[in-house]
């Protein structure tokens, strides 16, 4: 099957690697010059393992290609995919514009029948807003069809997640344009839901909503823990196993981040506001997130007040491991805090640190691991949950350092294990262990 996906971002690079990998002829279209000749050359924009394979070996078989030819590649092909960015506005609204600029030009191009896809994440009724603009830019009356189709990739994860997913939401006019997406992931053997296209769009925001509910409700009961004498960790896996409830997204921490989470609360929250339903729970969601860091940073400076005097190790920079995205990641808040205080800061990531010198402060130092980082340290602060820092040598670790304080945001590390090893450890809903 010829297939368009336009947008060679996180999301149009797996989709296009993983169709081409299933057997089709897949064009991935961009309209950034400089990043189509990277990837022509066989270099990606972004981190994520497995990808950089699968993409050149299906460009090397002939099934993958780049190119910024929108018109050309639309004329040739069966199903075009939109997987291009929507950021959100000040107000939390979805921009929309890409989508409307792609729309515009797949107006203009198409001479035939085809089946337009949105896979970027849109708000409900985004299905109707591309198909009022196509047909608004057509040169002459053809028809089409536009479907849902969202995604539910991790970063980090997402060549699994998209060859083996929980479930493949279609959501189509009629059932026989759903046949051609069904065709289409036929091969995976996954199940399939076929919805309208409002109720596919509204699955989408309301599966993210959710999760990050989950993530705020276990760190507010981590904050009752801190100041009860609970350890959230065993309240979160006595929970976890109520088959009702689960333990993913359960785990306390510095609470979410990434281009997901934050943009699609937002944008739900917005959207029912214009529908007239004051969505005064997700609100609350938001909230306590956005006091994560804020909470982590007052532990911090307690602990090692004043902060002007201090030299401070940061691990982890993305906002999950496994990706190189400094998008709405925690540790940009924790450190740009830290520098205001006066404290030098020296961080180190396995692969972030190339994203992460574009947003963070100018006298953050860089280090090429992470015993370099805490070399001469006050603290050690742990913000991304990198296996290879679940098995660093902790003896080594505190050998280094000019006093032994670690600040785990993530809980990686158990607290007895800390305490033997001689460390002031200060985690996420559980009791501090300070020296004597």
């Amino acid at each position: 099957m010829n297939i368009c996906v336009v947008g060679a971002g996180y999301v149009g690079l797996v989709t296009g690697a993983v169709f081409a990998d299933l057997g089709n002829e897949v064009v991935v279209v961009d309209n950034v010059p400089d990043r189509v000749l990277m990837l022509q050359a066989g270099h990606l924009p972004i981190y994520e393992p497995g990808l950089e394979e699968m993409v050149a070996r299906n460009v090397s078989d002939g099934r993958l290609s780049f190119t910024t030819d929108l018109p050309g590649t639309v004329r040739r092909s069966v199903i075009v995919f939109i997987a291009v960015g929507t950021p959100p506005k000040t107000n939390g609204q979805t921009d929309l514009s890409a989508v409307e600029a792609v729309a515009q030009e797949i107006g203009r191009a198409m001479d035939r029948y085809i089946v337009v896809v949105n896979k970027s994440t849109v708000p409900v009724g985004t299905g109707e807003f591309v198909r009022e603009v196509i047909e608004r830019h057509q040169r002459q009356p053809v028809p089409f069809d536009v479907v849902s189709n969202p995604e539910f990739l991790r970063e980090g994860s997402a060549i699994e997640d998209t060859l083996r997913p929980d479930r493949i939401v279609i959501g189509a006019p009629t059932q026989q344009v759903a046949m051609t997406l069904l065709e289409l992931y036929a091969p995976l053997e996954r199940p399939m839901i076929i919805t309208d296209v409002p109720s596919a769009e509204m699955i989408k925001y309301a599966s993210n909503a959710f999760l990050a509910t989950k993530i705020s409700f276990i760190n507010a009961v981590a904050n009752i823990c801190e100041l009860a004498g609970a350890d959230v960790t065993q309240v979160m896996k006595g929970m976890g196993l109520d088959a009702r409830i689960g333990p993913a997204f359960l785990q306390a921490g510095l609470g979410y981040g990434g281009s997901c989470f934050p943009k699609d609360t937002d944008s739900l929250i917005h959207t029912a506001a214009t529908l007239g339903y004051k969505f005064d729970l997700l609100r609350a969601v938001v909230d306590v997130n956005a006091g994560r860091t804020i909470h982590f940073l007052s532990v911090i400076e307690r602990a090692l007040a004043p902060m002007h005097t201090r030299r401070i190790a940061i691990l982890g920079l993305a906002f999950k491991p496994n990706t190189d995205d400094m998008r709405e990641a925690k540790s940009i808040d924790v450190i740009t805090r830290l520098i205001d205080l006066g404290a030098t800061v020296c961080v180190y990531d396995p692969v972030a640190i190339p994203n992460a010198r574009k947003v963070l402060p100018t006298l953050v130092e860089y280090a090429d691991s992470p015993y370099a980082a805490a070399t001469g340290a006050d603290g050690v602060a742990l913000i991304t949950e990198w296996n290879e820092f679940k098995f660093l040598n902790l003896e080594r670790l505190r050998g280094v350092m000019r006093q032994p304080i670690v600040f785990d945001g993530r809980n990686l590390w158990e607290a007895e294990r800390m305490r033997r090893l001689g460390f002031e450890y200060y985690s996420i809903g559980r009791k501090p262990l300070r020296r004597s």
